[in-house]
């Protein structure tokens, strides 16, 4: 797939997110605000939810807030990668039936549909830190690195799962499952120190979980994350991401029969 059309599917994808409403694509910009309205107003002035973190005390009312978005971006970006990313075979099947497309590049429009959505969540995010004056540091410059892991991990899973759903459709309703249970398995609306330290091991083995602790170190804590696992997953998720293709490649006219 060549620049041009993966562009135009990424915005006929933002485009057709609301395309029923009346605001349209508007809706892009103002849903990603409103969260974070939502998030600060509830958590922090009606339910003033806080938390011990060493050095914001002087953001102790918002401290709750910082540690939650932070948190809940990145994994909506990396489960609607993963969700969506799924079902794109089924999703463009009259697509892929009646156009030679490179089906281990189409996914990739979602990718960076998903990453504009975070983008522009991140930057309503940062513009509220501004405003409460957070102190920032270097550390951000981890943020796209960051990203870009959960990118490429999110689509390995998913082309992994996309393939195995063309033959088990059943995968869709696995995939939902497992995005519900990872949510809550990954420490983002609370803290691992408050579970039995016996439990830790197994939160530890959730990648989610490594690269959350990592944006968490750099942009609140501001300091340098533990970069060894965060290789381990890259290096896993580059070789699943091959395995998947490998695989897609040896099944393609398969997949383009089933779907």
């Amino acid at each position: 797939m060549n620049l041009a059309l993966l562009l135009k599917f990424t915005r006929q994808d933002l485009i057709d997110r609301h395309a029923s409403s009346t605001l349209g694509a508007a809706w892009t910009l103002i849903l990603p605000l409103v969260n974070i309205l939502i998030f600060t107003l509830i958590f922090s002035n009606i339910m003033g939810a806080k938390l011990q973190l060493a050095g914001m005390e002087h953001l102790e009312k918002y401290s709750y807030s910082i540690y939650l978005i932070t948190g809940l971006l990145i994994w909506n970006c990396f489960a609607g990668i993963v969700a969506r990313t799924t079902q794109v075979f089924h999703d463009k099947a009259n697509l892929i039936t009646k156009v030679q497309l490179t089906l281990f590049s189409l996914p990739l429009y979602i990718v960076l549909s998903e990453t504009v959505v975070y983008v522009i969540s991140m930057i309503f995010f940062a513009a509220f830190l501004a405003l409460i004056g957070f102190e920032w540091s270097w550390y951000w410059l981890f943020l796209p690195v960051l990203l870009l892991l959960t990118q490429l991990m999110a689509y390995a899973i998913g082309m992994t799962c996309a393939i195995l759903s063309v033959f088990l459709r059943d995968i869709k309703e696995v995939v939902g499952i497992a995005m519900q249970l990872g949510f809550w398995m990954t420490p983002i609306v609370y803290t691992l120190s408050i579970l039995p330290a016996h439990w830790h091991l197994m939160f530890e083995l959730n990648p989610m979980y490594h690269i959350i602790s990592a944006l968490r170190d750099a942009l609140i804590y501001r300091h340098m994350p533990d970069l060894v696992p965060l290789a381990i997953i890259a290096l896993a998720s580059a070789a699943l991401m091959l395995f998947a293709l490998y695989a897609g490649r040896r099944l393609e006219k398969d997949i383009r029969d089933f779907i």
